[in-house]
């Protein structure tokens, strides 16, 4: 690199220089303390070559904001270059130069604001804008959701192995708790047969002494010297003495009894019992029991004794298992054979005794004995904890039963039936009081009792509507009963008016298909013949009558939108006016309001001229039914009045359903009057009802009905009597109400559906109680068979009433359609193994399918469940004596319960009982038809 040459001003001042300013030089004017300019002149050559030594490298300038080429480096660099001679002031210099820094240090600082300023208002306004997802977010939901299933579904997976290594494991548990009970009682056999052996090898082992002792030493033995005592020694020997002549005394007493297995099984059951009972017995077997240290005290005195009483209980048991157990089952056959291993244990304590005074058991022997008999308490308190429970269950429903009786018999008008039936149900409840009183305690019996009997009573009593049913416009006439068929004389009114007004249209009468929802009187009059408090509802006959009435009001609302329904209206009026005037007096004001305002001719000429208005009919209508109807109708009045919509078709179905509600409570008030003398009358007016509806007709059916109800009979008769020697010709012959009683069971104690051919004649007024009962009684043999099937499963008397779980399954809405269902309410009340809840799956599914197809029903256990339930009926329905049907009713529960029913005692005892009525209303209404079609047959009378 050329190496620069030097300023001119360095190189050497001219010969005129020396103290003048030269013109191409240049003067640093700095200012001076006194404000006065001074000449600075440039140094000798020599020393500014000194100061101004060139250099190799030079110093590129660096940028406008470097420290060299602000104003400070600037004038530092002047004042550097200055001459020599001149003043030269530093404090300036450095003042500039701090101004310079803080003025640049300023400036940054302020940039540095406004940039976080802004930084603070790009960052509010994001967080104040809406926030939009993106689509990394969304992939980040989506991912989350995802992994939320994933991790649901191992839960769920988690959870069923943790229940299936649940079920495994309790399976496991229960299975080797039930091999280490039967090892152990295996061990407890086998320890009580070596005992056995090891005492009779002893007892053959010991040999009198004197037969092996030699004739010569027998009579060289020295005479015994006595040794003098004590008076403690004596005192000890004379209590030894006594104790062992005492357990002699108590072991000879005992066995003076006799009391073996044996002994017991050639004995009657009655005779052991009374034997069992007596104060002897008591007493020794207390004093041998106390002696095996085994009484334990409780229970007061010896013939309280439980301990006593439980020992001896063995002796029952083993001897005459058939009369003491009415089951079966595993728990009884565990009781059986505990009874075996302590009677066993302690016929073992007499083994190696050949006379009472040797009777000292080992330690081993009565610790034995003590384990059996605990083992033994176990067992029995457990089987009669169940069987108590179970014999409290069935008195209580006993009792319940013939207080139903009582209160259905109490208002005899004459007296008779409450006379035969009064003193035979006080004996038989007293009676059912002191057991249950005996197994469950007074206090607790009687709470039992009175629950039962309040909860009966009050499921049998009517629930009558909240509020005053008694019609304001309610006609009071001694002459009530022309007015009980508001139904037949509104369509002969109505009829008539037809008749005369020729130019009526069709739709008219497709109105009288819906006018009233009442029954005709032949109807009316067998219900309140069965059912002292029977009342019309609507609910029967809506559905029907809500399927007609849409159809018919549709047909009116076309024909309207056509301009073709002035007949509707006309016909509707009418049959309005009708049925408000049936609720009125005649000759009254109002029933000459509403025959005036409501008259057909007047609306037809209304119509014509296109005069008439819907709005003045109901303003009209919602003036007068506040007069007619019921307080507790005066909801539905108001409701009908304040709807004022346009759609006229709609408020008039709402009036005609509002007077089909006037009408049924005002045939329920004269029906409430009328009931004494319509009942009165009840068989005459069926009797004369009958003969005009079949006139010289033959009774086919009933022919039919009776036929197959009497060889039915007759064979069953002929099947109980084959084995009999005498009377078999008699018995082959069954009486009428026999054959009557059968029939009626066929009929009503079946599978639905009803076919017309099976229905007779006399009995046509009760077909919707035929299905419905039929229908009932496919639920009942239904869910019987589930539970049985469970209980069996279960290892369950099937005694036990499981009230609750047949209460749901009754209930569900869906019946025979899901399994899983009523599998799902047997679970949550009892724990299933695997194998059984696939086992009951499996039978619950047949089940329900079987219910499907009725009535071809094929499932053996439903078969023989429907068999036992004619059985019991036939029984009731036949029992000749109001003694047959105190007992048929007392032990309707023990039978039913044995027969797997135990829970539908209830049901079937009103299935019995609506049963007899209608035999009873049918036998005097229809005897003499009856009659004649069992001379017919050829039945005995």
């Amino acid at each position: 690199m050329r190496r620069p040459s030097l300023p001119s001003h360095l190189e050497g001042p001219g010969p005129d220089s020396s103290c003048s300013t030269n013109a191409n030089g240049f003067q640093d004017i700095v200012m001076s303390s006194d404000g006065e300019p001074s000449t600075i002149c440039p140094p000798p050559p020599h020393i500014a070559a000194r100061f101004y030594r060139p250099t190799s490298t030079r110093r590129k300038s660096s940028t406008a904001s470097s420290r060299r080429n602000s104003i400070t480096s600037l004038h530092s660099n002047r004042s550097n270059r200055s001459a020599h001679g001149g003043p030269y002031s530093t404090h300036i210099a450095q003042h500039l130069r701090r101004a310079s820094i803080i003025e640049s240090r300023k400036a940054r600082l302020a940039d540095k604001a406004a940039h976080a300023e802004k930084v603070r208002l790009r960052a509010a306004l994001a967080k104040a804008a809406p926030r939009i997802s993106t689509v990394s977010e969304s992939r980040a939901a989506a991912a989350q959701q995802a992994r939320e299933r994933y991790l649901a579904q191992v839960a769920a997976n988690c959870a069923e192995e943790v229940k299936r290594a649940k079920k495994i494991a309790e399976d496991m548990k229960e299975r080797k708790a039930a091999e280490h009970l039967k090892l152990k009682e295996d061990i407890e056999e086998k320890l009580a047969e070596v005992e056995r052996r090891r005492l009779m090898h002893q007892q053959n082992l010991r040999r009198n002494r004197s037969l092996f002792l030699p004739v010569a030493e027998e009579k060289k033995t020295a005479i015994h010297a006595w040794k003098v005592l004590d008076e403690d020694a004596a005192a000890k020997l004379i209590q030894r003495a006594w104790r062992s002549w005492k357990r002699r005394q108590i072991v000879s007493d005992f066995l003076a009894l006799d009391l073996t297995i044996d002994h017991v099984k050639r004995m009657s059951f009655e005779e052991t019992s009374d034997l069992l009972a007596q104060e002897k017995v008591l007493s020794r077997t207390a004093r041998m029991l106390q002696l095996c240290e085994l009484q334990d005290g409780e229970g007061g005195g010896l013939g309280e004794n439980t301990a006593v009483r439980m020992f001896l209980s063995t002796f029952l048991i083993l001897g005459h298992p058939t009369e003491v157990l009415s089951n079966d089952g595993e728990q009884e056959q565990d009781l059986i054979r505990k009874a075996r291993i302590l009677i066993s244990f302690f016929e073992n304590l007499f083994s190696g005794t050949s006379f009472p005074r040797l009777f000292v058991p080992s330690s081993s022997q009565l610790a034995s004995f003590v384990e059996a008999y605990s083992n033994f308490q176990t067992v029995f308190t457990a089987w009669r904890n169940r069987d108590s429970s179970f014999l409290v269950e069935t008195m209580v429903a006993q009792f319940v039963e013939l207080d139903a009786i009582w209160q259905t018999v109490k208002n005899d008008v004459n007296g008779e039936v409450a006379a035969d039936y009064k003193e035979g149900i006080q004996q038989n409840q007293t009676l059912l009081l002191v057991r249950l009183k005996r197994l469950a305690g007074t206090e607790e019996a009687l709470k039992l009792v009175n629950e039962a009997v309040r909860a009966r009573r009050r499921s049998k009593t009517r629930r009558r509507p909240v509020g005053d049913v008694r019609p304001r416009a309610a006609l009071r006439t001694a002459n009530i009963a022309p007015v009980l068929t508001p139904s037949v004389s509104t369509q002969s009114t109505v009829s008539q008016q037809e008749s005369s007004a020729s130019d009526r249209s069709l739709q008219a009468n497709e109105l009288q298909k819906v006018i009233s929802p009442l029954p005709d009187n032949r109807t009316l009059i067998h219900e309140l013949a069965i059912n002292k408090d029977y009342r019309l509802d609507v609910n029967p006959r809506s559905d029907m009558r809500n399927t007609v009435n849409r159809a018919v009001f549709q047909s009116m609302r076309n024909d309207l939108a056509a301009g073709v329904g002035d007949e509707w209206v006309v016909s509707m009026a009418q049959i309005i006016r009708d049925r408000l005037l049936h609720l009125v007096t005649p000759g009254k004001s109002l029933h000459v309001l509403i025959t005036e305002t409501l008259d057909p001719t007047l609306i037809e000429q209304q119509l014509n001229i296109g005069n008439f208005s819907y709005e003045k009919f109901f303003s009209f209508i919602n003036t007068i039914l506040p007069k007619l109807c019921a307080p507790i109708r005066d909801f539905e009045v108001k409701a009908l009045a304040a709807d004022q919509s346009n759609d006229f078709i709609e408020r008039l179905a709402k009036l005609m359903h509002i007077i089909d509600l006037l009408s049924l409570d005002y045939a329920n008030y004269l029906l409430q009057a009328s009931a004494p003398e319509l009942l009165r009358r009840a068989a005459e007016y069926e009797q004369r009802s009958f003969t005009e509806r079949m006139g010289n007709s033959k009774l086919i059916k009933t022919l039919r009905w009776w036929s197959h109800a009497r060889a039915k009979g007759a064979s069953e008769l002929s099947r109980r009597a084959a084995d009999a020697s005498n009377n078999s010709s008699l018995a082959s012959q069954p009486t009428s109400d026999k054959i009557y009683s059968q029939g009626l069971i066929d009929l009503f104690i079946s599978f639905p559906p009803l076919l017309p051919i099976d229905l007779p004649e006399t009995l046509e007024l009760d077909q919707a109680r035929v299905e419905r009962i039929r229908t009932d009684v496919l639920r009942i043999t239904a869910i019987s068979t589930i539970l049985l099937t469970a209980k069996n499963l279960l290892k369950r008397d099937v005694r036990s009433q499981w009230k609750s779980e047949a209460q749901r399954m009754w209930d569900l809405p869906e019946v025979y359609r899901d399994a899983s269902q009523y599998l799902s309410i047997i679970e949550s009340s009892h724990v299933l193994p695997s194998a059984t809840r696939s086992q009951l799956q499996g039978t619950i599914t047949r089940v329900l399918s079987e219910a499907r197809a009725s009535p071809d029903i094929s499932h053996p256990v439903m078969k023989v469940l429907l068999q036992k339930m004619k059985a019991h009926v036939m029984n009731r329905l036949s029992a000749a004596s109001a003694e047959d049907r105190l007992r048929n009713t007392t032990t309707a529960s023990e039978v039913l319960a044995q027969g797997g029913m135990a829970e539908f005692v209830a049901k079937i005892g009103a299935i019995v009982d609506e049963m007899g009525k209608v035999k009873a209303v049918d036998w005097e209404a229809h005897g003499m038809w009856l009659d004649e079609v069992a001379k017919e047959v050829g039945g005995s009378l």
